[in-house]
């Protein structure tokens, strides 16, 4: 078992805050398959799953410092909360947050069926890397999801 693996949910997102990306590379595959499996139980749409489960991600990097540890336990509800959170809002808005693609004047990226896969292979795994991940993508998309971290920080 890798030193990550061992490391609790509170450590890792204490190494997020100090700019570890390997810690939340850990903290994403910990906890990526639990974020797609109730989105998608949820929504129902595999789609709506990949945007919101990359908006819960997103938010978690953003306020790790926020976190409180209980201890050794896992940061599980928390997570969860985030993602109810996100999933609630963008039923107040009736679709999932574009804000930054379109102040970015990027073209809404359509997911084919090879992408709803990849959802429903990550929503079964342990998942990769987020950046890696991210380098997978293609072009416009890897540019929407940087400028989405990038627009979200500066909220």
């Amino acid at each position: 078992m890798s030193p990550g693996l061992q490391r609790t949910d509170g450590e890792l997102l204490a190494a997020v805050v100090s700019g570890d990306g390997a810690a939340f590379a850990t903290f994403y595959r910990r906890h990526l398959p639990t974020v797609v499996g109730f989105l998608l139980r949820e929504t129902r749409d595999r789609e709506a799953t990949a945007d919101l489960t990359a908006e819960v991600f997103a938010a978690i990097f953003l306020v790790a410092r926020r976190f409180r540890p209980r201890g050794s336990s896992s940061a599980r509800p928390w997570v969860l909360g985030i993602a109810r959170n996100k999933l609630l809002e963008s039923r107040r808005r009736g679709r999932v947050e574009d804000r930054a693609r379109r102040r970015l004047t990027f073209a809404p990226e359509i997911l084919d069926d090879d992408d709803l896969a990849r959802v429903d292979e990550l929503a079964a795994s342990e998942g990769h890397p987020v950046l890696e991940l991210v380098e997978q993508l293609p072009k416009g998309q890897r540019d929407a999801v940087r400028s989405r971290e990038i627009g979200r920080a500066h909220v």
